[in-house]
């Protein structure tokens, strides 16, 4: 997986989550600044490996 930054139309910026297939699985708000997608990027990226599942199928 990698996350890809871009640029919006009215010059923010918002970050994907992409899966190694090219499926696109998240996408961030809009950040007015690119170093606070970077921070958010960074933070959940810290916090995955604790992630927990909250299986609701049952």
């Amino acid at each position: 997986m990698k996350f890809v930054l871009k640029n919006t139309s009215n010059g923010q910026v918002r970050f994907n989550l992409v899966a190694d297939n090219g499926q696109v699985v998240a996408t961030s708000e809009a950040y007015t600044r690119k170093t606070s997608a970077m921070d958010t990027i960074e933070s959940i990226k810290r916090s995955t490996g604790s992630a927990t599942v909250d299986d609701q199928t049952t």
